[in-house]
């Protein structure tokens, strides 16, 4: 009996794998029966990390949004530079600023332990601890559809092509987004997701000494960190509260406190004016509306099936 209990059991586990391995949709439930201490690990890695450094959260969401903005969620952004691989990690929205790799190495390692093998897709980590980055801010929670593979190229062309730059003005933000499929529903929610981390001052170095549609005193509390030459690694946080969730973000457009050019551009009498005015005053609205497009761009052009494969190490190509 028990000896066709362990028979029984080897057989669920091999058509798991098999389903797993020929799926060609995403689902929430991807892992259930194959591994499902999978997305535990990756909520206590995070939730570690985020622990020990409040602004990692934010780099995590951020990396999940680069990865996805570059041929698709696929984890291409992990991969490092070869003779094969054009790295992009070196591309100009990239280089000396994405960071969180080491914690996605992390996880990996504790997951594939949690497993007993390389089940889960790097690509499926970074989407997972997005949203438990969110979540250990004081966001709200989503289910991440799961079932992605990890691409074996990289694009640092795509990168420096396809990533929105800080300096873009709303007609070409539209047109960014609406090339990933995402609308200005998403884009102004999306962008909301700078509720939480910092930016360098040489992002915003223009904005603070030269344009007029910025609030003088705020313009002046930031030129005192942010010289007009040099200092461009120092930072200056997003939104009044960096390290939480809330809809300060917004308001801070209302009052002229964009930190970015890109994100006052979403209220400088334009089509989103609307939109930023309602979440500056419903953090329900906003947070409904940002996991909403959180799935949706988590949806952008996925490998899945036998697309792909699942890296055993997230930093380079089986």
């Amino acid at each position: 009996m028990a000896s066709n209990n362990f028979i029984f059991l080897h057989v669920l586990v091999m058509f798991s794998l098999a389903s797993i391995a020929l799926s060609d949709s995403l689902s929430p439930s991807f892992y259930n029966h194959v591994c499902p201490q999978a997305l535990p690990a990756i909520k206590r890695v995070v939730e570690d990390a985020v622990r020990k450094e409040r602004r990692m959260g934010a780099s995590l969401l951020r990396l999940h949004f680069h990865d996805c903005f570059v041929n698709g969620c696929d984890a291409s952004i992990l991969l490092d530079k070869t003779a094969t691989i054009d790295s992009e990690k070196t591309a100009i929205p990239n280089n000396n600023s994405i960071r969180g790799f080491d914690v996605i190495d992390k996880i990996k390692s504790e997951v594939d332990k949690c497993c007993g093998r390389s089940i889960v897709s790097c690509a499926d980590i970074v989407a997972v601890a997005a949203r438990d980055s969110v979540v250990a801010l004081g966001g709200p929670t989503w289910e991440v559809p799961l079932g992605r593979r990890d691409s074996t190229t990289a694009s640092r062309t795509t990168a420096n092509n396809d990533i929105p730059p800080p300096f873009l003005d709303l007609p070409a933000l539209i047109n960014n987004f609406k090339k990933q499929g995402l609308d200005e529903k998403d884009l102004v929610a999306l962008s909301g997701g700078h509720t939480l981390g910092f930016a360098q001052c040489f992002t915003f170095r223009n904005r603070i000494y030269n344009e007029t549609n910025i609030d003088s005193t705020f313009a002046r509390q930031l030129q005192t960190n942010c010289p007009r030459s040099g200092g461009d690694s120092k930072l200056a946080p997003l939104d009044p509260t960096p390290a939480l969730f809330d809809s300060k973000y917004f308001s801070n457009l209302v009052s002229k406190k964009g930190l970015l050019h890109s994100d006052q551009a979403l209220f400088n009498g334009g089509q989103t004016d609307n939109l930023v005015k309602k979440y500056s005053i419903s953090l329900g609205s906003f947070s409904k509306d940002f996991v909403e497009s959180m799935i949706k761009m988590g949806n952008i052009k996925p490998l899945t099936g036998k697309q792909g494969q699942i890296r055993v190490n997230c930093r380079k190509v089986n």
